[in-house]
């Protein structure tokens, strides 16, 4: 058994409370809001479920004291500095750190490399929706003059899509302004993104999410090999439970003297699971 803190405790954090209380060889230390003191942590591995543009900060603090840590820094384009960063200071402090453990970047990311290996040369296309983006919710709801936000994501086809966010907006804000922030926002400047003023964001939300996952391509020399992945999750659950199989991940390196920062496509898949090699190689190869 070995013991996981959660420190932020919103969807994510509720979702990986109810993943790690149903693991069979995890024990919950204890779950930490921003404002405590992580000095008072004793655990081996702290799942950190803060909004994203929090992640390095915290999960830095923890890994500097021998913890080590799995977060789910979603904005793909940062990615390898931050496992750049954490890699220093988990070799420095014999811990390891999980990056961007989550559905995508995740999981969506394991297929991705799966289906790579299969036809090396082609195009995969990631298709998200239509559901509710957690990081690019947060993202709205940071900037000023928002009470309340949801941003759902509508999949065009060939990995193009649409943000739809509503807002509602604090007492005195003006709309044009909170617009402007939200489409110069790194979560939405990059995709059509239409902004909607509302009423009630809580009558909108729905947590529900999925992806279409496609490859055309090449195997050898072979043409028209295509390869499609499906899921409809919930979101927050989804993340949680990833993350919750990255802490026992993480804790397998860290026994065998591993130490630095991974993402999920250079983690062993077993790593992920309980139970010994034999009984898990049986039922699974």
């Amino acid at each position: 058994m070995f013991r996981v803190a959660i420190l932020g405790y919103g969807n994510i954090g509720r979702a990986a409370e109810e993943a790690v209380k149903a693991a069979p060889d995890m024990e919950l230390a204890g779950v930490f809001h921003h404002n405590d003191c992580l000095d008072c942590m004793a655990a081996d591995v702290a799942l950190v479920c803060t909004p994203t543009r929090e992640v390095q900060k915290f999960a830095t603090v923890l890994a500097a004291r021998g913890i080590c840590t799995v977060d789910s820094f979603d904005i793909h384009g940062q990615i390898w500095n931050l496992r750049s960063a954490m890699d220093a200071v988990c070799k420095a402090n014999q811990a390891v750190s999980v990056i961007s453990a989550g559905w995508d970047p995740g999981s969506d990311s394991m297929v991705r490399a799966i289906l790579l290996a299969l036809a090396p040369k082609g195009l995969t296309y990631t298709n998200f929706g239509p559901g509710r983006s957690m990081g690019h919710t947060v993202a709205a709801k940071a900037i000023k003059g928002v009470k309340n936000a949801l941003s759902m994501t509508i999949p065009l086809g060939t990995g193009i899509h649409r943000r739809m966010v509503y807002i509602e907006l604090e007492d005195g804000a003006d709309f044009k302004t909170v617009e402007s922030a939200i489409l110069a926002d790194d979560y939405f400047a990059h995709d059509e993104t239409h902004v909607i003023a509302v009423e009630s964001v809580d009558a909108l939300n729905n947590v529900a999410h999925g992806v279409n996952l496609v490859r055309n391509g090449v195997s050898g020399e072979t043409h028209n090999q295509r390869f499609e992945f499906n899921m409809a999750i919930n979101n927050p659950a989804l993340t949680g439970q990833m993350m919750v199989s990255c802490a026992r991940a993480a804790m397998r390196l860290k026994e065998r003297g591993e130490f630095g920062a991974k993402t999920m496509i250079e983690l062993a898949p077993i790593d992920l699971l309980p139970g010994n090699t034999e009984s898990l190689v049986k039922a699974l190869v």
